[in-house]
């Protein structure tokens, strides 16, 4: 892909399994005791067997009940891709813009995307009453077309053309936000995204993002 020196970019990855190494509703459903139905669940979905927003509903069922401190357990736990600051320092250099979407949870990306400077995150809400997980997820999930809803407007905000968008993704759900930008990556992907995106990377190291955009190498 060859940057316009007539304007900024954007590049939007996924969260689970992209930026991070982990998928956090299977680390807070560790807590629960219902990991293998979660991660079964999950895969489905991923895959594009099950409808997200459905899925999502059913798995977040399986944490009510367990107390909000778990979300600073778990975010001990979380993993970054390796190659993640390196690429974020990359696009940055470049005057680039860079914005995470996730299926997954504020509670849990916000801390992260502070740490890693992050330009733009959006993801959905856990119901907590009275200190404990309800179950339930508060307001409109984030499902494909939200993630490709929010780089539309993220662009948008930032006056950049969508020629000059990069997703990055590795599940189903990451199909129309790929579909909408200039240019779809597959990273870690399942078949289905390897297939319809534009370029894939095998190697699970971020930083091969760089090379794609002209930025390194």
């Amino acid at each position: 892909m060859i940057l316009s020196s007539a304007s900024t970019f954007l590049v939007v990855l996924d969260a689970d399994s992209t930026l991070i190494q982990d998928e956090v509703i299977e680390l807070l459903a560790d807590a629960a005791g219902s990991r293998e139905l979660v991660a079964d669940v999950t895969e489905r979905a991923m895959r594009g067997e099950l409808d997200f927003a459905d899925s999502l509903r059913e798995r977040v069922l399986t944490l009510a009940g367990l107390p909000d401190t778990v979300f600073a357990e778990v975010g001990r736990r979380i993993r970054p891709t390796e190659g993640v600051h390196e690429l974020i320092a990359g696009i940055h250099a470049a005057g680039g813009v860079v914005g995470v979407v996730s299926g997954g949870f504020h509670e849990l990306l916000d801390p992260l995307a502070a740490d890693l400077g992050l330009d733009h995150w959006r993801a959905n809400r856990l119901e907590v009453e009275g200190g404990y997980l309800t179950g339930r997820v508060l307001g409109p999930i984030i499902d494909a077309e939200a993630k490709a809803v929010a780089l539309r407007e993220w662009a948008a905000q930032r006056r950049i053309i969508l020629s000059q968008t990069i997703a990055v993704g590795d599940g189903a759900n990451d199909l129309r936000m790929m579909d909408a930008a200039g240019l779809a990556v597959a990273f870690n992907a399942k078949p289905r995204v390897k297939r319809e995106a534009d370029l894939v990377i095998e190697n699970c190291n971020l930083s091969q993002v760089l090379p794609l955009l002209g930025l390194r190498g």
